[in-house]
């Protein structure tokens, strides 16, 4: 099994700047793709960011130009640097792996952003 625990969510205003962590344990080898979703109150829950083994990244171009993925395949871990954050950028932010060994998804926990305006 693989396991998620993320951390960094919390509060900024607009225009500020937060990061999140997601650290990934348990049967690491089996991690392919890591990444971030974010759910809205009343909203489906939306891709914010993928990275694949080789670090290459992807981002929707609502978050391009703002938001960075980057991933520490060391540490198992993958993180997401948001900046210039808007009000519209609130919402409880989720980790998200590929588990290629059981062919599933593995969500975190999710962690609570939220942005003042």
């Amino acid at each position: 099994q693989v396991q998620l625990v993320e951390s960094g969510g919390g509060l900024a205003q607009a225009g500020g700047s937060l990061r999140l962590s997601c650290a990934a344990s348990g049967d690491t080898d089996c991690i392919s793709t890591m990444g971030w979703y974010r759910q809205s109150p009343g909203k489906e829950r939306v891709l914010v960011a993928t990275a694949t083994t080789d670090g290459t990244g992807y981002l929707p171009d609502s978050v391009k130009g703002r938001f960075t993925i980057s991933r520490d395949t060391a540490k198992n871990a993958v993180y997401l640097q948001m900046t210039s954050l808007k009000p519209e950028d609130t919402a409880v932010y989720y980790c998200n792996v590929i588990d290629r060994c059981r062919a599933r998804g593995v969500w975190g926990q999710g962690t609570q952003v939220t942005v003042s305006s």
